[in-house]
């Protein structure tokens, strides 16, 4: 148990009860973080940001762990890593916070006026709750139905909070998409606050995991929308953005059941001229972290390409990506069918019949790729729009998830480390912390 908790800086359970973590690597080297924040001078932004941007200028040091995640013999040097976090360093650094767009359209919140709207944020309006943030349900003035989003004090000091809450706040001020969230406002007294339009429907995993289900039109539709909103991020937003933590509970739903890609704190800026990013810690929830991610800190967009995968899963099957009785993971378990191309066993009991097959068959075969243990063989998220829309060539589940043992040895990118390696690790880390 002393083993596990040195082990798990963080552990929580979502409000969808996925599990939920922050990993500490096994390295002893210090790293500096400095995000992007707002530009208080910027027409749109208050006073109060002045103060805010002053805290988000000081660089918080933190000390990583010695003790080793998992006992593999993928090692990081200690040249390599300092190397690697010099990168971290200068790609943070390079993030100038006159870059952030102003949006006038956006309030600055105080806290009587979110009190007011969210009744004292009582239980009753409580509707989200995680390791980091409360949700509540509230009504403005003016008849507007709002989501508050409150952050919650934690571990972190004040200027690492502070920090978190600007980078959050930069990156989605770059957002302008149908299938991201829409920010109404901010507040910063009282606490640190998001003040988003509510999502009429809630949280996917609301809906899906509930008694009643979903339809298969409906999760079709948020498939698509999901694709579509990630290949935004990826490709068309004016920042490159890296979500980290894609995952049914992160995907609002509003009247319309199109879905809204949400919770950008542990989103990502990534340059353009970067294949990738080497992140410490390695923060997301088990069952939708990519192997490279979570062995390595490795990400990319491929990183949340791994996690669409695993949510086109959820939504075929109806399960959630880690079983809370028997802790398997989704894709362990779907592994097999998509190989053998079994759509009636994958397919959630509760739709029966009523689902297209051909859409189904579509999701299957884009999963079955999404989730591919070597990130270089997954694809990226315009061709998974295509494949989706049925605009892309179907090819053979078996031909694209059954391969020769010689390539098995390319699992993210480094060098004999197998799809069994990599779900017998998280198995067995999932297994250390949940003692």
């Amino acid at each position: 148990m002393a083993l596990a908790r040195n082990n798990a800086k963080e552990f929580m359970s979502d409000g969808d009860g996925s599990p939920r973590a922050i990993l500490e690597t096994p390295v002893s080297e210090t790293e500096s973080e400095t995000d992007s924040s707002m530009d208080s001078g910027k027409e749109g932004y208050l006073m109060p940001w002045k103060s805010m941007v002053d805290v988000f200028k000081f660089k918080s040091v933190r000390k990583l762990t010695s003790i080793p995640l998992l006992s593999v013999s993928h090692d990081i040097s200690r040249k390599g890593l300092t190397k690697k976090l010099a990168r971290i360093r200068s790609a943070e650094d390079s993030i100038d916070i006159g870059d952030i767009p102003a949006k006038p359209s956006w309030r600055n919140f105080d806290y009587e006026e979110l009190a007011a709207a969210t009744k004292n944020f009582s239980a009753e309006n409580l509707v989200g709750k995680g390791g980091h943030a409360e949700v509540y349900k509230g009504c403005l003035p003016d008849g507007q139905i709002i989501a508050v989003k409150r952050l919650m004090k934690n571990e972190k000091d004040a200027a690492d909070r502070a920090g978190d809450f600007l980078t959050e706040l930069g990156i989605i001020a770059h957002i302008n998409h149908t299938n991201a969230t829409h920010l109404v406002g901010f507040g910063v007294d009282g606490g640190l606050f998001f003040v988003l339009q509510l999502a009429a429907h809630g949280s996917l995993s609301s809906l899906l995991f509930g008694s009643a289900g979903m339809d298969w039109e409906k999760r079709f539709k948020v498939a698509v929308g999901v694709a579509e909103g990630l290949h935004y991020l990826h490709k068309e937003c004016p920042r490159r953005i890296i979500h980290r933590d894609i995952k049914a509970s992160n995907i609002l739903l509003n009247e319309n059941y199109e879905a809204e890609i949400s919770d950008f704190g542990l989103a990502k800026w990534l340059p353009n001229k970067w294949a990738n990013h080497v992140v410490f810690p390695i923060e997301g929830t088990f069952g939708y972290l990519a192997p490279e991610y979570f062995m390595h800190g490795i990400v990319d967009e491929r990183t949340d390409v791994f996690a669409f995968g695993v949510l086109l899963l959820e939504l075929i099957t109806g399960r959630r990506a880690v079983d809370s009785d028997s802790r398997q993971s989704l894709v362990t378990w779907a592994k097999p069918l998509l190989d053998t191309n079994n759509v009636k066993d994958i397919a959630d009991p509760r739709l029966g019949e009523a689902y297209d097959r051909t859409e189904m068959i579509r999701v299957m075969v884009t999963a079955s790729m999404c989730v591919h243990h070597a990130s270089s063989k997954r694809p990226f998220m315009n061709k998974v729009v295509q494949l989706l829309k049925g605009e892309e060539a179907i090819i053979d589940i078996k031909q694209n998830s059954i391969e020769p043992k010689s390539q098995l040895l390319e699992a993210c990118d480094l060098e004999d480390y197998t799809c069994s390696s990599y779900l017998k690790d998280m198995s067995r880390h999932m297994q250390l912390i949940m003692e």
